[in-house]
């Protein structure tokens, strides 16, 4: 079994069996706490007029369809096929063209290139829970779809996550409930050292527009009623 194969099972078996309820998902915070933020951060680095937006690993779609709400063209792709249909029962009008996509494929990513020319990418939390060599063909792809006009915001958990996540796996209660699938499934968050992240996109023809720290909100609380950010770094990429 390929290291993608695994990694794809994984997710549907995640996919597959998580609720249909907004905000089920750990990571599954409403836009305003999310694309939202990272929409004011990355629109003055769209310089190309026009381009489709791609939401790589999109998930059930919640930032996707926000996205759609403020961009002519808005993709949702995502490599679990189970991921895809929680997204397209949560958009019935089909506002979205959601689609199944490894992106870490070259081929696939060369032909959705093919298709629709280049893209500007959001993604948020994917890096970070790829296996290790599907990193850098991650990027690779990104790449590929940027062509020379797009731009990427990512969004990743940096490596001062983990800590806080082990923290919150063995507390006295146990994990909290959002966060126990993840685990459960063999995924495994946070799981990037900072420093390497430069070296993919230099490695994938890319340069580092803009970065800075912002945490990335969660739908999870505290038994004192916090909700969980955990810290997370942006990026903002192109050719």
């Amino acid at each position: 079994m390929s290291i993608t194969s695994r990694y794809r099972e994984a997710w549907e078996g995640f996919w597959r069996e998580a609720s249909d309820e907004p905000g089920a998902v750990f990571w599954d915070a409403e836009p305003a706490l999310t694309a939202s933020l990272h929409l004011a951060l990355f629109e003055p680095h769209m310089t190309a007029v026009g381009l489709p937006v791609v939401d790589l690993g999109c998930g059930n779609g919640t930032q996707t369809r926000f996205l759609a709400n403020r961009f002519p063209r808005v993709l949702g792709v995502d490599l679990s096929a189970a991921a895809l249909d929680h997204a397209r029962r949560a958009d019935p009008a089909g506002q979205v063209d959601f689609r199944q996509l490894d992106v870490v494929e070259k081929s696939e990513a060369e032909q959705l290139h093919a298709e629709i020319g280049d893209v500007n990418i959001y993604m948020r939390g994917v890096l970070h829970q790829c296996e290790s060599d599907d990193r850098q063909p991650l990027l690779d792809g990104i790449a590929t779809l940027l062509g020379e006009r797009g731009r990427a915001f990512l969004v990743e958990l940096s490596e001062r996550a983990r800590p806080v996540l082990m923290e919150l796996l063995q507390g006295p209660a146990g994990p909290p409930p959002k966060l126990a699938p993840i685990f459960a499934h063999g995924l495994a968050p946070a799981d990037v050292v900072d420093d390497v992240v430069e070296g993919y996109v230099e490695a994938a023809g890319l340069r580092i527009i803009d970065s800075d720290d912002l945490p990335l909100a969660s739908t999870e609380f505290t038994p004192d009623g916090v909700r969980i950010e955990l810290p997370a770094r942006w990026l903002v990429l192109g050719h």
